[in-house]
């Protein structure tokens, strides 16, 4: 008696349904992942800038309350942007960066790295003014975070702020490195940059010291908070 023997191979049509089954759910988890990644480097960002402002409040404990009198990156390599505060911008050239400043509180520059930090070529608040930082601005200017430096212009202590939960200390360089969207470029129409604009995200650290996520708009109105 002879026996039937079956094939264990997949046929050209099963073979192709299970690709395609494979190329769906690859379509589906991929993204999840991506946003996974995404969240977690924001949430090294903000712990970064909690660190950053127990530093800050180190220092103070040893400066009579006072904040570092220093500075970041586009203050001093775009000093232009104090051009109407003649006395502020007098002060530049012999102020010291932050993130050396706050080394002896924090131990480590890498505290100053946000993690989705993607570089610029230009500032954001200050458009269309170049800043070219390739790959990352850490990279470039040794920190991802700008520093409201009137702050330190003004000699402010730790009491000085009417509204500290409301005041704006350090941010992220960019928006768009978690928000949506590239980056701007100087050659943008307004249209492109407003709508650019309203895709941002900046991890924002707080004269109280907490971090928050905020738009391109809730970082304005910190800004305009009365120092």
């Amino acid at each position: 008696m002879t026996h039937k023997t079956s094939s264990a191979g997949f046929t050209l049509v099963e073979l192709l349904t299970v690709i395609a089954i494979i190329a769906v759910l690859a379509s589906l988890l991929f993204p999840v992942f991506a946003r996974a990644k995404e969240a977690a480097k924001k949430t090294q960002c903000i712990s970064n800038l909690r660190q950053i402002g127990n530093g800050i409040a180190l220092y103070e404990e040893d400066s009579d309350g006072i904040f570092p009198h220093a500075l970041d990156a586009s203050d001093k390599f775009d000093s232009q942007i104090w051009a109407q505060f003649p006395d502020y911008q007098a002060q530049i050239p012999t102020m010291p960066f932050l993130t050396d400043v706050l080394q002896p509180y924090i131990k480590s520059y890498q505290l100053f790295h946000c993690p989705s930090d993607s570089g610029t070529t230009v500032l954001d608040s200050h458009f269309p003014d170049s800043f070219i930082s390739s790959p990352s601005m850490f990279k470039t200017f040794g920190s991802s975070y700008f520093f409201r430096t009137e702050i330190a212009f003004r000699a402010f202590s730790d009491s000085s702020f009417e509204l500290p939960a409301a005041t704006n200390v350090m941010f992220d360089g960019a928006g768009h490195w978690h928000g949506d969207g590239r980056g701007l470029h100087s050659d943008d129409d307004f249209e492109t940059v407003i709508n650019l604009l309203h895709g941002y995200r900046y991890n924002c650290l707080f004269g109280d010291f907490h971090v928050k996520s905020l738009t391109y708009d809730q970082l304005q109105m910190a800004w305009t908070t009365k120092l």
